[in-house]
């Protein structure tokens, strides 16, 4: 057989993932916080994107009349907007007589409305001076900064210690210390670090325990509690065997506790009530990272057809442009077939290209979260309860997608309804089967009626795992024991012996 070269043509159709393809993929399963970082880092490397700004919004003309009409006698607007002064002298004074700048006659100088009074006289400040006083400044300047847990402890040790080697010691510990007060440094190591004795070590630590707030410089749990104890006078015997049985108070064995400590069951209940009084993290109070509110990517409102009206929020929209004007400006400056000419080509490309995909991700977005309230739609009007079994093939399946750009579209977004904020995730439930072969529940609301039966119970009648199965079973939903406990301990809800105690405790103490 012999071998020889041929030729053959071939045509076939692939999908290539090219750059562009996948950061449309990125950008559909981005957040509102890192889409507005992506394309801040756009907008910094090509000069054609710029943000849409809200001067640039276009100009109601009613809103301008009623301006206008509010406007002082003889005052023509166009020769502010001109930047000239085509009116007469006369005119002018008149709008400057009726201006609040002239109200007070004693005025000789211009005054800032929005400074503090006193700051003209403040010449150590920034803006004290009379050079400045035209000169704009910030008002955060002046805003005495959060003190953080290290600011306050590193005060309290100059008053505790009158030795240069105790207060190294003790800021050197201060430094070990993590954001919820703990010290989880070996004290062996410390005293090796540092040159000195570790019953020197002990006795600075003795002495900083007892420092503001309470509880700081402990090493676990049980020493954060016993050192705010102490502090308050009442480490007796039997608190102190309490604190050291934390495992026994979190599994509510009380019996075990009350022989433990030696008390009836009026005084363990006593002292459970102090123990809720304490702080388990005393340097949190000092935390300063900011607290990130869930900006909504969906809001859906009541319409008065008594459907749902779902939009997109504004203000997790883009508002980028592409700069026509200046590409077409710099375009015909720039030589042909040259590297300045390719750089704008390329860059009015990758602008058109971020444009495009940020529409289709804004279409996505509404495609999908318009289906899903239309699935849901018994959710926005009964509740939990009804919140029907859903899932991302059903989605797809209905606005001609991919399951795969359904998940990346529900990742990390989140819908306002009239019941509250909710991740999109959360309206894709697992079907349970009903016990009368009807409709199938979801398993979001088979858990939130555990939860309901569990906080309605009482401490003569506290239900087992398997009373609610009956319950669940004569409503017509289907569930397993094991099914039962897992959601249980999903939810954090102990079992029923540990509640039964609890709610008996709970009830004697309120009685």
């Amino acid at each position: 057989m012999a071998l020889s070269a041929s030729l053959f043509l071939r045509q076939n159709q692939t999908l290539a993932m090219t750059p562009q393809l996948m950061q449309s993929i990125q950008l559909l399963q981005m957040t509102h916080v890192e889409l507005t970082q992506f394309i801040e880092q756009e907008v910094e490397k090509n000069p054609l994107l710029e943000f849409l700004s809200d001067s640039d919004a276009p100009v109601d003309a009613s809103r301008l009349e009623r301006e206008e009409g509010q406007a002082p006698a003889g005052f023509d607007g166009a020769d502010l907007y001109e930047g000239t002064t085509t009116g007469s002298a006369e005119r002018m004074s008149e709008v400057l007589d009726e201006s609040f700048a002239n109200v007070f006659p004693d005025d000789t100088a211009p005054q800032r409305a929005d400074a503090p009074e006193l700051l003209s006289q403040w010449k150590s400040m920034p803006g004290g001076g009379d050079a400045d006083i035209g000169d704009g400044f910030d008002l955060e300047d002046f805003v005495a900064s959060r003190q953080t847990l290290r600011e306050t402890l590193t005060e309290q040790v100059p008053f505790s210690f009158s030795s240069a080697r105790d207060r190294l010691i003790a800021q050197h510990l201060i430094d070990q210390l993590d954001e919820a007060g703990y010290l989880h440094a070996d004290l062996a190591d410390i005293a090796a670090r540092l040159g000195c004795g570790l019953a020197d070590v002990e006795a600075v630590l003795s002495t900083v325990q007892r420092f503001d707030p309470p509880g700081v410089f402990a090493r676990s749990l049980s020493e954060c509690l016993a050192i705010q104890l102490r502090l308050r006078n009442r480490l007796d015997p039997a608190m102190a065997a309490l604190v050291d049985h934390l495992d026994l108070l979190a599994r509510r064995d009380f019996q075990s506790l009350k022989k433990l400590c030696g008390v009836d069951e009026e005084d363990l209940i006593d002292m459970l009530a102090e123990i809720r009084t304490l702080d388990p993290k005393p340097g949190t109070c000092f935390e300063s990272a900011p607290c990130e509110a869930i900006v909504p990517d969906i809001i859906v409102r009541a319409a008065p057809d008594g459907t749902w009206a779902v939009e997109l929020n504004p203000e997790t929209l883009p508002r980028v442009l592409v700069n026509q004007v200046y590409y077409a400006t710099v375009s015909r400056h720039a030589p042909k077939n040259s590297h300045d000419q390719a750089f704008l080509s390329e860059c009015l490309q990758n602008a058109n290209w971020l444009t495009r995909s940020l529409d289709q991700r804004a279409k996505t977005i509404m495609k999908v979260a318009t289906e899903i309230v239309r699935q849901q739609d018994a959710f926005f009007l009964h509740g939990v309860d009804h919140l029907r079994p859903l899932n991302l093939k059903t989605i797809a399946d209905a606005i001609k997608m991919h399951e795969s750009t359904v998940s990346r579209v529900t990742s990390n977004k989140y819908i306002l309804t009239p019941r509250g904020v909710f991740e999109l995730k959360y309206f894709f439930t697992v079907s349970i089967n009903s016990a009368e072969g009807g409709d199938a529940h979801s398993a979001e609301a088979v858990r939130h009626r555990i939860r309901s039966m569990i906080v309605l119970e009482s401490p003569e009648a506290v239900l087992s795992d398997d009373d609610i199965v009956d319950v669940l079973k004569s409503s017509g939903i289907e569930l397993a024991r094991r099914t039962v406990a897992k959601y249980r301990e999903a939810m954090n809800i102990p079992s029923s012996v540990q509640r039964r105690r609890e709610k008996r405790a709970m009830a004697k103490a309120l009685a």
